[in-house]
């Protein structure tokens, strides 16, 4: 059994030495544009078969190729396609940006963009109405699904295993938040149906919100766009009209980052 334990022990840190020499060659053929096994081997101080074998696994993966010239080897397109999935996330905050800062003028209040993080909801961006100056930076605070328009929205169109987190543990905020997992349940149905959510007094008493969803560019709805403020502003009778208005930015959103279709 103990042998048996050092050869796995061995086996894993050959696989981890393995993956770190791949990363270097992705990292030297960044610097260098592009580069021979020969040259690779000896900047990893690797015999030349271990680099040949390194390379041949990356090239099946399409993250590196080979040249016109032989022997020679470049990134390949895998690498844009890892680009491309990584900056269509990290474009959500920049896009919406615009479309935030003339929904905070329109509602004179605050408008925020959030995203599903393990089981809450995380705002990746913000802007103000001239109302709301003195209101608090909501960026990179994490809050409760079931307790935010927000949440809501990424709750009501989150996979089985991400609504069953959200649904996991439900903390009462005020009297108003939703603590039955039926009531919760039944609610997202009819967000779902509406296309749209909205919390009347539910994570702090004296402050409603809206939300909308933004769509990725596959259809998924990855983040919400939501306004919220005092309860005496955004009143429950506004929040059909502020719904209209904020959808209409939510879509604005989703086709600046991808999406062209009619869901919203």
């Amino acid at each position: 059994m103990r042998n048996r334990r050092a050869q796995d022990g061995a086996k894993g840190g050959s696989a981890v030495q393995s993956v770190d020499r791949a990363l270097e060659i992705l990292d030297i053929l960044a610097r260098r544009g592009t580069a021979g096994v020969t040259e690779i081997a000896a900047e990893l101080d690797v015999h030349k078969s271990t680099a040949f074998r390194l390379v041949g696994a990356l090239e099946n993966r399409q993250l590196v190729e080979q040249v016109a010239e032989r022997g020679k080897y470049r990134l390949g397109f895998g690498i844009v396609r890892l680009a491309g999935a990584a900056t269509a996330a990290l474009d959500l905050p920049r896009e919406s940006q615009p479309v935030c800062r003339k929904l905070a003028v329109e509602f004179d209040a605050t408008v925020n963009v959030a995203v599903l993080d393990s089981g809450q909801a995380t705002n990746i961006a913000q802007e103000y109405g001239d109302a709301a100056v003195a209101a608090r930076n909501w960026i990179g605070q994490r809050t409760a699904l079931h307790a935010t328009s927000s949440g809501k929205v990424l709750l009501a169109w989150a996979g089985d295993d991400e609504r069953e987190k959200g649904l996991d543990v439900l903390e009462r905020f005020t009297p108003n938040t939703i603590t039955s997992r039926s009531g919760l349940l039944a609610e997202l149905a009819e967000i779902r149906e509406r296309g749209w959510a909205s919390t009347n007094e539910e994570l702090e008493v004296g402050l409603n919100a809206v939300a909308a969803p933004i769509r990725g560019g596959e259809g998924d709805v990855v983040a919400s766009v939501s306004v919220s403020g005092p309860a005496y502003r955004l009143t429950v009778e506004s929040f059909p009209e502020l719904a209209e208005k904020l959808c209409a930015g939510a879509r604005e959103i989703s086709s600046r980052v991808g999406y062209y279709g009619s869901d919203l």
